[in-house]
This record gives structure tokens, sequence and C-alpha cells, in this order.
């Protein structure tokens, strides 16, 4: 199995976390996406969304899109689990997942941030100004989600470690290294700070993937 990751990537950073937790090997395929190898023609064949991560089977099949892709190995590899069994549950955490991946990340993505100097906006604006609103409209959403419906725990689902927290943990890596004041997120950051201290977790976060720069 490889996996075509970039360190920095979050939703890279949510494949390499739901691998290491269940256990699962795979060879990493590094794509810069600074250096625009996403755009290459070998990789576009991969994936024509021009986007990480892609995961390649031994069959050669390809998945695309991070929260597809973890449901499908847990699917496929169900212990231990990323997904809740009850219906109500699943819903829950893919609610949480979407909070993250819908409505925060969209905004806040590379391809995004650079398209917005083309409107003359430069740099201190978009990661100034731009950036730490729409991850402080996210957090205060996603807090407000968490504290509703009183389900959390030490992770987003009681103590259960969900696809939910494999979203939470690299958006919230992402706003520290923008310097993201998160301190009005107590129940955001506890479910973060148990994640984080994880193994699986430790094992794919940027720091100490070999593509680092």
């Amino acid at each position: 199995m490889e996996l075509y990751t970039f360190f920095r990537s979050s939703t890279s950073f949510r494949l390499r976390i739901a691998l290491a937790y269940k256990g699962i090997a795979y060879e990493p395929r590094f794509v810069s996406l600074p250096k625009m190898e996403h755009h290459a023609e070998g990789y576009l064949a991969k994936n024509p969304q021009a986007l990480v991560p892609a995961l390649v089977d031994d069959e050669g099949r390809v998945f695309t899109q991070s929260m597809a892709m973890i449901e499908y190995l847990d699917d496929l590899h169900p212990e231990p689990p990323l997904m809740p069994r009850g219906a109500e549950d699943k819903w829950y955490v893919r609610a949480v997942s979407q909070i993250i991946g819908c409505e925060m990340h969209p905004l806040n993505n590379v391809r995004v941030l650079k398209y917005l100097k083309t409107y003359g906006l430069d740099e201190a604006k978009v990661n100034g100004d731009w950036y730490p609103h729409w991850v402080n409209e996210g957090f205060r959403s996603l807090e407000a989600f968490l504290v509703s419906e009183k389900r959390s725990g030490k992770f987003c689902l009681g103590s259960q470690f969900t696809m939910a927290d494999v979203c939470l943990i690299p958006q919230v890596f992402n706003a520290q290294r923008y310097n993201c004041d998160l301190a009005p997120y107590p129940r955001v950051m506890r479910v973060f700070e148990a994640g984080a201290a994880l193994e699986a977790v430790r094992k794919a976060e940027p720091s100490t993937q070999a593509d680092k720069f």
C-alpha cells in the first residue's frame, strides 16, 4: 500500500493518523505541494483532482478524499475502530468531522490562501486576518456543538478515539502554526491534547515526516 502525502497537508495528516492508529503498513510517496508535484502528469494519472492524499492498494486501486478513505479503512480493518457502531453516534462523528472538513478546512486551504493574493491581499492580510477569522468562526461553532451535544470527554466521543478526532488534531496543528489564539475553545483543546499524546499521532505529525523542510 502506498500513501501519496505531503508533510504539512492536514488531509494527509489525517490519513497518516488513521493508518498508524490501525497499524497498517504503507510506503510513503512524497508529493511536494510548493513544487507543484501534485500537478505532474504522473500524479494526475493517479488522482485527477490534483490533491493529496491518495492511497494506492496492492492491486493498484486508487482511493481519494480523506474522510471517505478513513471510513473505507475502517470497513476493511475494523479494529481498532475509528467509527462508532450506533447510527446516532455515527451521525455525531460525521457531523464533527464535517464541521472541520467541510466548513473550516476549505476556507484555509493553501490553494485558497494563495488565490486570495491575486485580489491584492498581501500576506499579512491573508495570514493575519482571513485565516484567523475563519479559524475562529469554525472553532467557535465546533466548541458550541461539543458543548450542546454533551458527548465529548477525553475525545470528541467520550473515551473513544474516532474520525472526529483524526480531523480535529491536524486542524489545531495548523491553527497553532498560524499563531491563532485557541484559549476560547477549552473542549476542543482538551480533545486535541489527549489525541496529540497518542503514539499514532506522534508518528504521523508533520515534524516527524521524512519530507519535512
